[in-house]
């Protein structure tokens, strides 16, 4: 099974023209490049850069929080630079115009889309199975070593079908993005890595002053490692997006 799911991945790169080999690496590693920026200015500072490199971090919030478009600006960001990004979209929730008008490369990224519903009804090992499905092809994706961007977006995802996900997932993950020059982010409405996540961006909405003056939220930065926590309120400029 496992060959195959290879398979398919090598052909999907060669089909969007993504692969030089896959052992062609992502960014070279290097002070300036130790993250992975958003492009929004003030988040980007809160963070010190970015999302990390060689860590799996998460980016978190309810919906209509701020969390798709962050995750828009930074596909655009990654594609933007020059390096190949890859979504896995476990509900294959994305809106591709609304990726475009934020900026995101699509020629550069890897879309792949999944099969988990919101409401599975009495059809439970559905979504067990789909969402087995979408972590092989992130495993995959870490796995090729040519991203600098892999996101992972569960965000509606049922929360008992994310929370009966053993621990050891995230650890194994973790295992494989360290010490390469892939930021991987996981995407979601509650932690899901926990301890295991190099960073943690959680976001809540706030009341804008002007209705045209784009998204104002607030963002809490949580460094497990470190011990670190920071927050306060960011602005972000409105985009395409039918779900911020």
């Amino acid at each position: 099974m496992s060959s195959l799911a290879r398979a398919d991945l090598e052909s999907l790169l060669r089909a969007r023209k993504l692969d030089r080999t896959l052992s062609t690496a992502a960014p070279e590693p290097g002070a300036e490049l130790a993250t992975a920026a958003t492009g929004i200015a003030a988040l980007d500072a809160r963070l010190g850069g970015g999302f990390p490199r060689g860590q799996l971090s998460e980016l978190l919030g309810p919906r209509s929080s701020g969390r798709t478009s962050v995750l828009l600006q930074l596909l655009a960001a990654a594609t933007s630079r020059g390096e190949r990004a890859a979504l896995v979209d476990a509900l294959d929730m994305l809106d591709a115009r609304s990726a475009l008008a934020a900026g995101v490369d699509l020629a550069r990224l890897l879309w792949v889309r999944g099969h988990v519903v919101v409401n599975p009804g009495l059809c439970g090992d559905m979504n067990r199975r789909a969402l087995d499905q979408a972590l092989k092809a992130l495993a995959l994706l870490l796995q090729a070593g040519v991203f600098g961007l892999v996101a992972f977006d569960v965000a509606e995802a049922p929360h008992e079908a994310v929370a009966r996900l053993p621990f050891t997932t995230w650890l194994r993950l973790q295992r494989m993005v360290e010490g390469t020059s892939t930021a991987c982010v996981l995407v979601g409405s509650e932690p899901l890595a926990r301890s295991s996540a190099g960073l943690s961006l959680r976001l809540a909405a706030r009341p804008a002053p002007h209705a045209l003056s784009g998204l104002e939220m607030t963002a809490s930065v949580v460094r497990a490692r470190a011990h670190r926590h920071d927050e306060g309120p960011i602005r972000l400029l409105a985009v395409a997006s039918p779900e911020v």
